[in-house]
């Protein structure tokens, strides 16, 4: 019943006399939006704030009831549509649950569900079929890299990968000497794609390790502007030395 009062109450805001900002409102306009509520979701995951996550989760919801009602209105779907949809597709992909297959464990799971895909066609040209071209980059690189696994185009431990490392570093400086920003683009973006390819391999999300890096990162160098601050210092006015030895305090007094 909620839900419908949700999906009523969008369509007031898109009607004749309903918001001014609502009204004007397309597809392209409202990614930003779609894309900073899902991050505001991830924060309150990470925050484990109950309340935060309910409300993060109901402003996702709303960009996706904004985006079926855009849609309903082209005469293309509606908001019940999306949940028959999906609904269907769940059914479909989850047989050892609404049908007679068995899974045991959840390796079986993902690879029935792959199987799946691929008998609705999901990766008739490609198996890369489905990645989003705008997904961070890291997740892009994470996405392919499982995907290629699956057909046995992999290293065969995360050693072999820290190998191709050192010799992808090797590449950089090579490139740094020449001085080709092109060779230098390119190396490192080497080096970041193998470093995924390690995580993956160690079973470490990759975007998730380096969110926590910067982070921590962050934390400590605003304990270095605080100190600096508490001791009438103007952080540009100081040394590396000096800014050096606040960050090793920082490391003691922030850890844990």
């Amino acid at each position: 019943m909620e839900f419908i009062k949700l999906v009523e109450i969008m369509e007031k805001l898109r009607s004749e006399n309903g918001c001014p900002w609502d009204k004007v409102q397309t597809r392209h306009t409202l990614i930003p939006f779609i894309i900073e509520e899902a991050y505001e979701v991830i924060e309150s995951l990470h925050n484990q704030d109950p309340e935060g996550i309910k409300e993060e989760l109901g402003d996702l919801l709303f960009q996706i009831i904004f985006h079926a009602q855009i849609a309903k209105e082209l005469g293309e779907f509606d908001m019940f549509d999306v949940i028959k949809t999906i609904g269907e597709k769940m059914i479909y992909r989850h047989p050892h649950v609404f049908a007679e297959l068995k899974c045991d464990t959840p390796e079986q799971v993902l690879a029935q569900w792959n199987d799946r895909k691929m008998e609705e066609g999901k990766f008739t040209d490609s198996i890369l079929n489905g990645i989003p071209v705008t997904l961070p980059a890291l997740l892009k690189a994470l996405k392919v890299q499982k995907r290629v696994s699956r057909v046995g185009f992999d290293w065969e431990s995360s050693i072999d990968v820290l190998t191709k490392l050192q010799e992808e570093i090797g590449e950089l400086k090579e490139a740094m000497i020449s001085g080709n920003i092109h060779e230098i683009e390119g190396e490192i973006g080497d080096i970041m794609f193998t470093v995924v390819n390690i995580s993956r391999h160690l079973k470490v999300n990759p975007e998730e390790a380096l969110s926590q890096t910067t982070n921590r990162f962050s934390e400590r160098f605003r304990y270095i502007e605080q100190k600096a601050k508490e001791n009438g210092r103007d952080l540009k006015d100081m040394s590396l030395i000096e800014m050096d030895n606040l960050w090793e305090e920082a490391k003691i007094s922030l850890k844990g």
